[in-house]
């Protein structure tokens, strides 16, 4: 689960990227919580919470229900 995670994450990046910030895979807990840890612009974006649950938590639940949420860390 994990490595689709990444993949996902990996299709997300290149927005963050082309507004100067970025987002790292930290974590797949077990209870279907993906933490990642947001770098670059994001990180001290005050948009930063919604980039979190509007983008990123939303596609990945699309591509695998699996997961419950996404969590900054």
């Amino acid at each position: 689960m994990e490595d689709n995670i990444k993949a996902g994450i990996e299709k997300i990046r290149p927005f963050l990227q082309r507004d100067g910030g970025d987002v790292e895979f930290v974590e797949y807990t077990a209870d279907g919580i993906v933490k990642v840890k947001l770098q670059g612009a994001c990180k001290g974006c005050p948009g930063a919470q919604m980039t979190l649950k509007m983008v990123i938590e939303r596609l990945l639940k699309e591509q695998y229900p699996e997961v419950k949420g996404v969590e900054a860390v």
